[in-house]
């Protein structure tokens, strides 16, 4: 289904550069962006190309409602990470971010966004695919870097894709980490990169291999599996060598940075 995109577009900005990305392609053609920042991280980055950076907490669910309102906004994407860990942080909530905790039949990823989606609905304003603005850096089938898998690794690629598909299934994650046909590590709350590091570390020897893909029916609206040059850095400090994603489901952020990196230290990028 087509859709007529509003010349002033809303991003819901989380950690990373992604979020960047997008506000810059979006100005770059012509858009005016308005962000709601959840994270510092980037928020300096987002004011070059945003028309406004309106900075929130993580529980200030009513703020950012009337925030939406008070701007106009008809149409939102969501980019960037907004870990659940916060949770366990016992972060300020607003009566609507409890509303929210208490009504999710269970407090993994969809429900929690359905939720907020449902809710931005009732006001009027329509969540993106996240890729319409970043399409160019969905990753093509196929190695990107000099360093090829060998038969060991592409087997493990072959495993991890399947088992990944499977906890995807059940929205626990989207990473695996293997090791000669042996899963080392499963991506739960802590996310990739703390994945990587647990899987790695149980692997030794340099020879893990880490696997992303998309959720089975993944919802573009949220939660597209990205990776950037922090997990390909986090892979070499703890001994992982072959990073493979999901062909066409997934992003890279920063691809050209990513092969450099990966071809200086022999290490294998693919897309299957």
């Amino acid at each position: 289904m087509s859709i007529t995109l509003e010349n002033k577009q809303c991003l819901m900005a989380g950690d990373g550069l992604l979020p960047v990305k997008m506000a810059q392609a979006a100005k770059e053609n012509g858009f005016e962006v308005v962000a709601i920042s959840l994270s510092p991280d980037n928020q300096k980055e987002l004011e070059k190309y945003c028309a406004k950076v309106l900075p929130f907490g993580f529980g200030q669910a009513n703020s950012i409602k009337q925030a939406l309102i008070d701007e106009g906004i008809k149409q939102l994407t969501f980019l960037g990470k907004v870990s659940k860990t916060m949770l366990l942080k016992r972060p300020k909530l607003e009566p609507l971010a409890i509303e929210y905790l208490k009504e999710a039949p269970k407090l993994n990823d969809d429900a929690i966004m359905l939720k907020i989606v449902k809710e931005m609905e009732d006001i009027g304003i329509t969540i993106l695919d996240q890729t319409i603005f970043i399409k160019s850096l969905m990753v093509q089938k196929g190695v990107m870097t000099k360093t090829q898998p060998d038969e060991t690794q592409k087997l493990d690629v072959e495993y991890g894709f399947k088992i990944a598909k499977e906890m995807g299934k059940l929205d626990i994650g989207q990473s695996v980490v293997m090791k000669d046909k042996m899963i080392m590590a499963v991506e739960a709350i802590e996310g990739t990169d703390k994945c990587i590091k647990r899987g790695a570390k149980l692997a030794r020897s340099g020879k893990a291999v880490v696997v992303k893909v998309a959720k089975p029916n993944q919802d573009k609206r949220f939660d597209i599996p990205t990776v950037g040059l922090k997990t390909l850095r986090v892979m070499k400090h703890y001994g992982a060598s072959v990073l493979a994603l999901e062909a066409n489901e997934t992003i890279i952020v920063n691809q050209p940075e990513m092969v450099k990196y990966a071809d200086k230290h022999n290490m294998v990028i693919m897309a299957v």
